[in-house]
């Protein structure tokens, strides 16, 4: 059978892969069911030596996915498949599997599993992603450019300004990243209600027994399934990140617009094909691949919300869409961030055609410093603006550069030749652009432990 889904032959990275694969979800469900006979041992309810051949068996050697699959035919549960196949493995301590737990005890408690994993993933990329930025924003600190508001040139800023402005929302995600693993990566062993009945009079101590020995917290008060607000802020976090992404290969895709051409993907001229077509072009392909899979990512919201919603103590209309989006919105994300990664630490940056775009804007993006050097001149505020905006018209009418319609203006009346040409100098205007990268590349390095 060919593979149909495009995270079979073409997105994602292994690494993260693995996490979702069913290998390890077999593999972390027995995990869990080993932690609960461990449980019960500790607390004097099965033998020891029981939870020690449970545990023994808790792997694909002895506990064969094609056996698994071989009973779920039968009995037409999955979770019961994997019970039973372990009970066989298990010889006399298999009457011990299981003992107590529902099947959601077992599913969402190794879910819990794979999301600490796959966290712990996310937040190694968001970190290098971080690092990739700040090198990046420190290198083009002072590359001096014009900001833009409604796709029109304002005022000036530094490239490294812009990116810092990355590195601060990245590290914002960085601090919920780790704000919500706790709140995201929790189990329960509480069984078929949430009241933990059948684990008896040791409930309570079962439950963080288990919870303990794998790492997790758990459900204070679980219905059947734990609380599916927690896969809610997970996701709806995951996909502000993928947003983020998306913004800022929106930034370099315009960037790389022939009409601009002052940031640019790198691109392997001694091979690398942009058109099958026409031959010249070189097309920012990742930040595009970037752009659309965050669209992806974002789809995945709306089912988790609907998956919050369940009937009484539980229904299963949740568990079908939840394997779809848990394994594609980790998958998807990893794959986004290494590839952003990838752009920003070989993006080309052209700063002669930034000097060049400042220039094409023939003095317009000063406005504003010339308005407050009319203010600080005693000027009021509203009145050197109409001034300014008047000898703007003038200069857009007639195709002058600023600076010459204001030398021909009743601002000369009160600035003299030379304010208004330091005024009009736009590198003398980016006010504490510097200073934030500095601040922010400070930041990163201590929130990384490193020096950057």
């Amino acid at each position: 059978m060919s593979n149909l889904c495009p995270l079979d032959f073409r997105y994602g990275r292994a690494e993260m892969k693995r996490v979702f694969d069913e290998d390890s979800r077999l593999l972390f469900q027995m995990q869990v069911e080993a932690a609960l006979a461990r449980a019960h041992a500790f607390l004097g309810n099965i033998p020891n030596e029981a939870a020690e051949t449970i545990s023994a068996i808790a792997d694909l050697d002895h506990v064969k996915i094609s056996r698994v699959k071989e009973i779920e035919r039968d009995t037409k549960h999955d979770l019961m498949a994997l019970v039973k196949a372990m009970t066989e493995a298990s010889g006399d301590a298999g009457r011990y599997v299981h003992l107590g737990a529902t099947s959601n005890d077992i599913v969402d408690t190794a879910t819990a599993l794979q999301i600490k994993s796959a966290l712990g993933i996310i937040r190694a990329d968001v970190d290098e992603l971080i690092l990739t930025l700040a090198k990046l924003a420190k290198r083009e600190r002072d590359t001096l450019e014009v900001g833009r508001t409604h796709a029109q040139f304002a005022i000036p800023i530094t490239f490294g300004f812009k990116i810092a402005g990355y590195l601060a929302e990245m590290l914002r995600h960085r601090e919920r990243l780790e704000q919500v693993e706790k709140r995201a990566a929790v189990g329960k062993m509480a069984g078929a209600v949430g009241t933990g009945a059948a684990l008896g009079a040791h409930f309570f101590q079962i439950q963080e027994k288990v919870m303990e020995d794998l790492g997790l917290g758990y459900e204070p008060a679980a219905t059947q399934v734990v609380g599916r607000d927690r896969y809610t802020e997970l996701i709806c976090l995951l996909a502000n990140i993928a947003t983020s992404l998306d913004r800022y290969g929106t930034e370099v895709r315009n960037l790389q617009r022939s009409e601009l051409s002052e940031a640019m993907e790198a691109f392997d001229v001694t091979k690398q094909v942009g058109s099958s077509t026409m031959a010249q072009k070189k097309n920012p392909i990742t930040s595009e691949n970037v752009c659309g899979l965050a669209r992806i990512v974002r789809g995945f919201v709306i089912p988790t919300f609907e998956s919050q919603v369940l009937w009484h103590e539980r229904d299963l209309s949740n568990s079908s869409a939840e394997r779809f989006v848990l394994p594609h919105v980790f998958v998807l994300l990893d794959d986004m961030l290494h590839k952003m990664i990838d752009v920003f630490s070989h993006l080309s940056v052209d700063r002669k055609r930034m000097i060049h775009n400042i220039e094409q804007a023939k003095g317009m993006i000063m406005a504003e410093p010339v308005m407050m050097a009319l203010a600080a001149k005693g000027l009021g505020r509203q009145e050197a603006h109409e001034l300014v905006r008047e000898a703007s018209m003038v200069a857009a009418r007639d195709g002058l550069h600023l600076q010459d319609a204001l030398l021909a203006s009743p601002v000369r009346d009160i600035l003299s030749d030379k304010e208004i040409w330091e005024a009009m100098d736009p590198a003398g205007y980016v006010g504490g652009a510097p200073e934030i990268v500095d601040r922010l590349v400070l930041e990163a390095s201590r929130t990384l432990g490193i020096n950057i």
